[in-house]
């Protein structure tokens, strides 16, 4: 084994140690767990601001209509990702969030497909 997997199995460990022996592990997994979840939410937003400002010119290059779908399907998958832990405790709230998710991935295709078509 490469080092890097050593040492990565060894953070696992170490992780592992803290929830189960130290008092109050529970609340260090849910630090832990917090710290990782800020990390990724950080990395989609630099991939997310990179992406855009290698695409500026291509973005603002759309008709208003298909910019403005652009922008809308990606405020409602925010929206629905935020909401999600809310809307899936019922059954219709899981259709609102399906629905929602499926039709901004539809006009997210639909831009993408016009920018491929005229641009």
């Amino acid at each position: 084994m490469s080092t890097a997997t050593l040492r990565n199995i060894g953070i696992v460990l170490v992780l592992a140690g803290i929830v189960y022996f130290v008092p109050g592990g529970g609340n260090a997994a849910a630090v832990i767990g917090a710290l990782l979840s800020t990390a990724i939410l950080a990395a989609f937003v630099m991939l997310a601001a990179r992406f855009y400002r290698e695409r500026r010119m291509d973005i603002l290059g759309l008709p208003d209509r298909w910019r403005a779908t652009l922008y809308g399907a990606l405020g409602v998958i925010v929206l629905a990702m935020a909401a999600r832990p809310r809307l899936i405790e019922t059954g219709g709230g899981t259709i609102v969030w399906l629905v929602a998710v499926a039709g901004s991935a539809y006009a997210l295709y639909r831009v993408f497909r016009y920018y491929r078509e005229y641009a």
